[in-house]
């Protein structure tokens, strides 16, 4: 705000009146403005707005350090504006230091002098003797040929009662020519400034505060939740740059699903929100489902329970072929070979399923029931079905690791997430989250949980946490159970998923036509997982978008 903004302008001098009307105005606009760079420019420009003060600087007080720093430097004769919104930066200027260490003689800088005493200072002329420093202020003037006369210098003091802040105002013009020293009317309206600025600025700083801590919070909870499985870990850190990637990808394109769809940057930040929350239910999910790699895995795998019952069967085989062979019985012997080799190959073939890696078809399911049939007899001589029920039961899953009831289990995480983020008391900049981080697992069709949501059900960022939380389990390089997922075959299983109704097509296009995976993948894949996806199945769904579009 210099000059050539709302200054009063002309050689009238303002009344008292005005500029206490146009005080009135800055405080309200200081307390309006949320962005930190503005609000500095403003403090500044308006202090010298209001005391006619020809250049101003803004001090920042470092805590930890105790440095002052140059926040903004403005000089109106000299032309020179630093530090505020697209201006240059005050890097030319070192930070100075609250005292001179083995010095106490130095005469203090009258900045230093105001901060440490709380005191405003007004001096009518800074070549006059003083007990104030001002030989940097000389050397200045030597360089840049201005002659520095009067300053008023305010400290910005907290509500508790601490200086973080200080402003210097120079050389106060009555006129295009003349220097006059600031007067006590200056001070006042200058120290009545300062005090609104001050509480602007803890406002805004208390706001930052409270929003760091609530941004850690989440993140702390995500990497908890990480934590808590090695075999998922960093999936709720990676969904949040999946999220992010797209919804800037789909802001900004001109698909006609979704060319009226803006997002602002607030709006980015409660999405991102909801995506380092998207899966804080699974707190309450138990360790031994979400940690569970093979089929038979409990607190342990017992697959090594089955394979010692084979052991036994073996045993027993090799005990008969002996038996076989003291009787002569060669015949016999054959087929008990035939057996154990029998035996040796159903193991492997236990031991394959178990990965849950690949899908169990019908002829596999019965040779599961086919080989839990086989008996043993254990030390209390009981003889035993080779799997006991729940073995068989869990073998069986046709697909992953998971039977109905864990699966059933690991869904309810997502009731979980909406029970506890519901129960929140967002304000109304962040109230769409739990709408979004809850959303994940629907699909278009109605068919996904927790609450059976249709499309149009579900907003467009929703949808977009939908086809980011999938991306992410994909083409995941921590899995066990499977391996590493190229960007090629990820991209064709989505299509699929998408030509199915289980992802958003509309989004699923922009997704892949404006490379948003490229972007992810150079941070989080590995090289060999990276390709050139063959895009080719995407003809068909485009089409019937186009035509969805039409319609």
């Amino acid at each position: 705000m210099t000059d050539k903004h709302s200054r009063f302008q002309g050689s009238e001098q303002p009344s008292m009146e005005q500029r206490i009307r146009r005080l009135n105005e800055i405080g309200i606009a200081l307390s309006a403005e949320r962005n930190q760079s503005r609000l500095l420019e403003k403090i500044l420009s308006s202090a010298r707005e209001l005391t006619a003060a020809d250049a101003g600087t803004l001090y920042l007080l470092d805590a930890d350090t105790q440095l002052l720093r140059f926040a903004l430097v403005q000089n109106d004769q000299l032309g020179i504006y630093l530090g505020g919104p697209g201006q240059p930066g005050v890097e030319l200027f070192q930070p100075i230091p609250m005292s001179v260490a083995g010095d106490e003689t130095r005469e203090p800088l009258v900045v230093v002098w105001s901060v440490l005493n709380k005191q405003t200072v007004r001096i009518r002329d800074a070549y006059d003797p003083t007990e104030f420093d001002f030989s940097g202020t000389r050397a200045f003037d030597a360089q840049s040929g201005y002659r520095s006369h009067s300053f008023l210098t305010v400290p910005l003091i907290n509500h508790e009662g601490e200086v973080f802040a200080a402003l210097q105002l120079i050389n106060k013009r009555a006129d295009a020519d003349q220097i006059q020293p600031f007067s006590d009317t200056d001070q006042e309206l200058a120290e009545s400034l300062a005090s609104q600025a001050a509480v602007a600025l803890t406002n805004q700083r208390l706001i930052d505060e409270m929003k760091g801590l609530f941004d850690s919070f989440t993140r702390v909870l995500a990497t908890a939740i990480d934590k808590k499985s090695p075999h998922t870990g960093n999936h709720c850190r990676r969904v949040p740059d999946a999220t992010l990637f797209l919804a800037e990808a789909v802001s900004a394109s001109d698909h006609p699903a979704v060319r009226d769809f803006v997002m602002t940057e607030a709006d980015f930040y409660e999405l991102r929100t909801a995506a380092w929350l998207h899966d804080c239910g699974k707190v309450v999910t138990p360790h031994h489902v979400m940690e569970k790699s093979r089929k038979l895995e409990t607190v342990f795998d017992r697959i090594e329970l089955v394979a010692a019952r084979v052991e036994i069967l073996l045993r027993d085989l090799e005990i008969q072929a002996l038996r076989q062979q003291l009787e002569g019985g060669q015949q016999h012997t054959l087929q008990l070979n035939a057996q154990r080799e029998q035996l040796i190959d159903d193991l492997t073939f236990l031991r394959r399923t178990n990965v849950g890696a690949e899908f169990v078809t019908d002829d596999d399911l019965q040779r599961i029931a086919s080989i839990a049939e086989y008996r043993w007899i254990d030390a209390a001589g009981i003889e035993q079905g080779l799997l006991t029920e729940d073995e068989l039961k869990n073998l069986s899953v046709r697909r992953g690791t998971l039977n109905a009831e864990e699966r059933q289990i690991m869904n309810d995480h997502m009731v979980a997430t909406l029970e506890m983020l519901e129960q929140l008391p967002f304000p109304r900049h962040l109230r769409r989250v739990p709408e979004y981080a809850g959303c994940h697992h629907e699909r278009m069709d109605g068919k996904g949980y927790p609450r059976g949501l249709r499309r149009e059900q579900m907003s467009i960022p929703a949808r977009i946490m939908g086809i980011a939380d999938v991306f992410e389990a994909l083409t995941a390089k921590e899995r066990p159970y499977k391996e590493p997922m190229k960007l090629s075959q990820a991209l064709a299983i989505m299509g699929r998923m998408a030509e199915e109704g289980h992802l958003d097509p509309d989004l699923f296009a922009v997704f892949v036509d404006e490379r948003v995976y490229e972007r992810y993948a150079a941070i989080h894949l590995a090289p060999e997982q990276i390709d050139l996806p063959d895009l080719a199945h995407l003809n068909g769904l485009k089409s019937v978008v186009k035509k969805d579009a039409a319609e």
